[in-house]
């Protein structure tokens, strides 16, 4: 099943497929703060999955496996996420009812929106305004094709787990930016922009009021800036991720800094193509700030790059800003955790969700 973002309770493991690396995290959720009591991280061969299609089975399986005896989770029922060119999620008007006759209604209303054959595409909804106007209401479509979905939930069955939930990548990132920072937020009609880089993906979801006004993926993520550091500087691909984690040696700054600039295009358009349908849809004129996740967060001289370009404040996501953890949880990875932090945030975003509710 697609689930869109209801809040969630209760304890709940999670476990974030991406291209590069399986993440596997349980948040406890019995007390008033959320807290982490187990994590699992366990890296990918990069032909395992290539631009989120599943090239190798036996070698997410094995990793997903790995993943879960290192986190040393117990339970069997996992929440995951999908993201990419198979997803679809659109913000529709329908007429005015309830949500019973709505999901009902769905099917045809996404036939008129969704590229895909219909029956090919699993599908869910959310009422997002009951009413506005004229008898009408407005609700965010989500469709995934079925194959995908399909596959995600077998790689989880093949490992012995229970996926109880198929949620959306950007969905799950505006779970964690909601849990760490709404609650402190003054200003609830600030129009932020959620943009998380996975290795092949990147998740643009802009939100205001907690509502999402415009969710799009493109084909661009820290695997392209690694491929241009490696025909730029002449560099192997341990060389090239080296200067991914900022750590550049005796490679001149100012080259780098330039092949980044050039590089952070396609992204760059990604959001002036956000802010250009926010404009044309009547929903808002700007965007006041950009928070980045995901393992190109900390892209070097991104940040600067990207607020130089667009005129707009960009920051990191800190997924643990409001959000605990056990002792030990971390250990392995102490020194390195803020790092890191950005790219558990899919993770801790599907953990703070629970099916059914």
């Amino acid at each position: 099943m697609i689930s869109l973002p209801f809040k969630k309770k209760s304890s709940t493991i999670s476990i974030d497929v991406g291209s590069s690396m399986v993440k596997v995290i349980e948040v406890d959720r019995s007390e008033k703060v959320p807290k982490i009591v187990h994590f699992g991280i366990s890296k990918l061969l990069p032909e395992a999955i290539v631009e989120d299609e599943i090239m190798d089975r036996n070698l997410v399986v094995e990793s997903i496996i790995e993943c879960i005896e290192q986190a040393g989770v117990v339970g069997k029922e996992v929440v995951t996420a999908v993201s990419g060119r198979a997803v679809i999620v659109k913000k529709i008007v329908m007429d005015k009812m309830s949500e019973e006759d709505a999901a009902e209604a769905i099917f045809w209303e996404a036939e008129q929106h969704v590229p895909f054959d219909i029956d090919d595409v699993c599908l869910d909804f959310q009422i997002l305004n009951e009413d506005i106007g004229a008898n009408q209401m407005e609700v965010l479509l989500v469709a995934a094709k079925k194959d995908m979905v399909n596959d995600y939930a077998e790689l989880l069955r093949d490992a012995g787990l229970k996926p109880t939930v198929i949620d959306v990548d950007s969905f799950a990132v505006q779970n964690s930016y909601e849990a760490n920072y709404i609650a402190s937020e003054e200003n609830m009609d600030e129009v932020i922009g959620l943009v998380n880089i996975g290795s092949d993906v990147t998740n643009i979801n802009i939100i205001q009021n907690n509502s999402p006004h415009f969710t799009r993926d493109i084909s661009i993520g820290t695997n392209n800036f690694i491929e241009n550091l490696q025909k730029e500087l002449g560099l192997d691909y341990e060389g090239a991720q080296q200067i991914i984690k900022g750590e550049l040696g005796e490679i001149d700054e100012a080259k780098v800094k330039d092949i980044f600039r050039k590089q952070v295009t396609d992204l760059s358009l990604g959001i002036e193509r956000s802010i250009a349908f926010l404009k044309a849809a009547g929903d808002a004129d700007k965007i006041d700030k950009i928070v980045l996740s995901g393992g190109g967060a900390r892209l070097p001289f991104l940040t600067e790059i990207l607020s130089e370009k667009h005129d707009i404040d960009f920051s990191i996501h800190n997924p643990f800003a409001q959000v605990e953890y056990e002792e030990g949880v971390f250990a392995e990875y102490e020194e390195e955790l803020d790092a890191i932090a950005p790219l558990l945030t899919v993770g801790i975003g599907l953990a703070l969700r629970k099916a059914g509710e």
